[in-house]
């Protein structure tokens, strides 16, 4: 990856962040060995690690495209600049947080919840700007309940927000990860 930031390739490499199937870049840094069994789950495939965690940079206009999960998502600051985190819920309201330093970017917090199965997607206030985050998930992440938007159905399902989910809606390169 070309940066024009010296601290991207740096996160990159001290983190050892991956490509994410959404966009950005992410590295798990916990996984608890607490088991948890979904709701109405009655076999094996309905138990998950109680939570997890990543770190997750997008920077130089990546962004993290539309997708959701079964799981509520904990998003935390970390470094650099200011990032909006929208979500749909499933009445079609769309909510816009700004999640940054919060003592020195106005109007941010240092963290916001996304709920489980609202559609979301991230990107930097300013493009042209890189953000570290973490996201905790519980119950813990699987890539087997995680789902990339359809954009044109997602779009078609709530026309009043056509514009953001265009612009959010493919990641530019998408990473294969089991």
């Amino acid at each position: 990856m070309a940066t024009t930031h010296p601290a991207v390739g740096e996160l990159i490499r001290r983190f050892g962040l991956e490509p994410h199937p959404e966009g950005g870049y992410y590295s798990e840094t916990y996984r608890a060995d607490n088991l948890v069994r979904r709701d109405g789950a009655s076999d094996a495939d309905g138990t998950r690690a109680a939570s997890t965690a990543i770190y997750f940079l997008l920077a130089e206009g990546a962004y993290s495209a539309w997708h959701r999960i079964r799981s509520d998502e904990l998003w935390h600051f970390y470094a650099g600049s200011p990032i909006e985190i929208h979500s749909i819920d499933e009445r079609g309201v769309l909510s816009t947080r700004k999640l940054g330093h919060a003592l020195e970017h106005p109007g941010t917090v240092f963290q916001a919840v996304v709920p489980a199965g609202h559609w979301f997607a991230a990107r930097c206030c300013d493009p042209s700007t890189y953000a570290l985050v973490g996201c905790t998930v519980a119950p813990g992440f699987e890539f087997g309940e995680f789902e990339i938007a359809d954009v044109d159905a997602l779009a078609a399902k709530y026309p009043l927000h056509r514009s953001i989910i265009e612009l959010l809606g493919k990641p530019a390169s998408v990473a294969k990860k089991d």
